[in-house]
This record gives structure tokens, sequence and C-alpha cells, in this order.
């Protein structure tokens, strides 16, 4: 049956601490919850009629009586928290291993190289930082200096922040290409280019920001489906995350509310088969890492609204899986970090059996799993389809 297939990644929209969150400092975290609780309550009524509330471990978010959705949680199987591994895992390739961190800064072997190669003056910072705290506290110098501000975080990031206008955007994006190149050897999960604008005492960043990844290590869902012909259009960063592997076309995006209104223009016009896949990148850069939980309800709210009016635009076959690709509770205060959490798991269509418990999956691949078999395509990755428990 051809079919459409809507894949939202809710980024960083965990829903409690994985057995072994400990190891990662983040014992207790849940995303979800805490947000809920610190902010007063949530009025979300699509996601709770989906089946919000009764996903494991959710005790926020109010139970409706017939979830019209399916619902669930994932575990991630890869030892990390970050966007690489949560959207790679996804799409059925699985990390062995976490991707290097660096949380005394990089190495002067590496920052030289990039200084040489890129034709900086030097950089400013190279440390773990927050980025809203980090040009705050550098941007004036680096203004005054040309130096890019360099810094990482408890991911596996080289991030170069820079003004717009004083440095240049497009020299901003030819940087994070040279570091890219430099960083390939040492295995580091992204560089990401964090541009600015505004004066001292007022900067801000801007949504020109670009990811510049490493390419997954195996064959995922995208480049089987691409292969079988079935149209994959990224909306937000997903072509950045996957190198452009398996993406056919990419939609960029400024925020959420941008990639909602790009993803309702799809769903009025795309034919079928295809896979949209949207990464909405605001619950995860402008409240969980600045620990806003107000700012993460308000933004769910704003969701949910939008999803009503997607869901509205839905054919009878198609389906839509909600989820998010990691946690970032914004009550955790020690860091500004990621949490290591399991995802939620919400399933949507007219063809969706109403309230299918689909209890606690072993990895984030079940889902490419399931987007494959939708699809038409045999599922051959690491994940199990729960596509035949979901459908009519």
């Amino acid at each position: 049956m051809a079919r459409r297939v809507f894949l939202i990644v809710l980024d960083s929209l965990g829903v409690g601490a994985l057995p072994d969150a400990a190891q990662f400092g983040d014992e207790g975290a849940h995303t979800l919850d805490h947000l809920v609780e610190a902010a007063g309550g949530l009025d979300a009524p699509e996601l709770a009629a989906l089946g919000l509330g009764h996903v494991p471990g959710v005790t926020r978010v109010a139970r409706v009586a017939a979830p019209r959705g399916a619902f669930g949680r994932c575990a991630e199987r890869a030892p990390g928290k970050d966007t690489s591994t949560g959207h790679w895992e996804m799409m059925g390739c699985v990390l062995e291993r976490q991707f290097p961190v660096f949380p005394r800064g990089f190495p002067a072997a590496i920052v030289d190289e990039f200084v040489r190669r890129a034709r900086v003056p030097g950089v400013l910072c190279n440390a773990p930082a927050s980025g809203t705290e980090v040009i705050e506290r550098l941007g004036a110098e680096h203004l005054a200096s040309g130096k890019p501000i360099v810094y990482t975080s408890a991911d596996s990031v080289f991030q170069i922040a820079c003004h717009e206008q004083h440095f240049g955007l497009e020299r901003l994006y030819e940087c994070c290409a040279i570091a890219r190149e430099i960083l390939d050897a040492h295995g580091v999960g992204r560089v990401i280019a964090r541009p600015f604008v505004g004066e001292p005492g007022s900067f801000r960043r801007t949504y020109n920001r670009r990811d510049y990844s490493l390419a997954p290590f195996s064959e995922t869902s995208l480049d089987r489906l691409r292969r079988a012909g079935v149209p994959v259009v990224g909306v937000g960063k997903i072509e950045d995350i996957f190198a452009g592997r398996g993406v056919g076309e990419s939609i960029h995006t400024e925020g959420n509310a941008d990639g909602m209104r790009r993803t309702i223009e799809l769903a009025r016009t795309r034919s079928a088969p295809c896979l949209v896949f949207v990464n909405l990148v605001d619950f995860d850069m402008l409240y969980g890492h600045r620990r806003d939980a107000h700012g993460y309800r308000a933004a769910l709210e704003q969701f949910d609204a939008g999803y009503a009016e997607l869901s509205r635009a839905l054919a009878p076959e198609d389906l839509v899986f909600l989820t998010a690709d990691h946690g970032n509770d914004p009550t955790f205060t020690a860091t500004t970090d990621h949490t290591r959490e399991y995802v939620p798991l919400l399933v949507d269509g007219a063809q969706v059996k109403r309230g299918t418990d689909l209890g606690t999956r072993a990895s984030f691949a079940d889902i490419g799993a399931s987007v494959e078999e939708a699809l038409g395509l045999p599922p051959t990755g690491p994940g199990e389809s729960f596509l035949a428990q979901v459908l009519r």
C-alpha cells in the first residue's frame, strides 16, 4: 500500500532516566515530568489524546480514557546521549562505542592545525561551555581579535561561534568544513557552526546554524529507502546529521514553528510514498540547554496546536511517528548538557489500532524498522518492527 510516513523528532523530550544514567551523571533525569512539574502543568490535548500520559514512566501528563494512538517508549542501546547517536540508532546504525569527548578542551595539535589551515589568528575558549554564555563572555573579544570562539560540551562536538557580519557567515562555514576534515581522523561526531549577531551586551544566536557530521558507520533505513526509490525529505537538521546520506531533499528551517509549517505544507502537497523526517530543534537548543522549563512547556503547547493542523492534512493511509533523540532535563542545573533517558514513542493515523501499548522497546532502531516496513521494505537492520502491532 502506498502511504506517507511522517517521523517527527521532538528534540530532547526524554521520558525518564535509562538504567545506566548514573554512569553519565544523569541519575533521576526526566525531561517531560520535570518540566511539567516545574512549569505548573501542560495543556497539550493532541499529545494527551495520542497517549502521552500512558507512556511508561510518565506521571505528570494526564491519562485519557481511550488513547487514539499507539504509545510506548524506546531505550537507547548505544552508549551515548547526543544527537547523532540518537538519530543514527533510530535509522538502524547502532554505535558500539561512544564518540570521543573532550572535557578539557581539544589538544593543541588539533587546535594548531585548525588555526593554520583556517588562517585565523587563534581561537578563544577551547573548553566545554554553554553556547549562550560563551558568546556573552567572549563575543566582544572575538570582534576585536578576529579569533573564532571554539568550545565543546559533554557531546562529541567542535563548535565554532562567530559573528555573522564581522567574521562572515560563509567564512564561518568554510572554517567548519576545514575543522570537519581535520577531525575525521579523531572520530569527533560533529562540527557545528554557531553564528550570532548583535553587539556586546545583546548578542543572540541565529538559525543559520549548520552541522557537519561524520557519515553513519553502517547502512541506514534512509539508504535503503532511497535505493528502493522511496523519496526521503529531511526537515530541519536531518540532512546535516546524516552527512547528506539517504536524504533526497532537504528543507532547513528556522525553529519549531517554521518546521511544523513546512511539514504541514508537505502533508498537503507531497504524494505517496515518501518519508518526511523532521527534527524540531527548539526544544533542545532554546529550552533544554538553557534550563528553561516554562519555555519548554510553551514550545510543547505550540507544537500541540501545530500537530492538530497537521493531523487534519493526513490521508487515511498516512502514519505519524513522534519520538525524541535523547533527553535534556531543564531542571538539571549542575550542567547544561543532554541527559541519558528513554524517549517517547507515539504512533498516529487512521489505520492505527486505538490504545495499542507498545511497552518499552529495546532500541531506537525499532522505529526505523517500522518505518521501512510501513513504506513497503522488508526491515533488514538491527531493529524489530512493531508495525503489525499498531495497524488495524
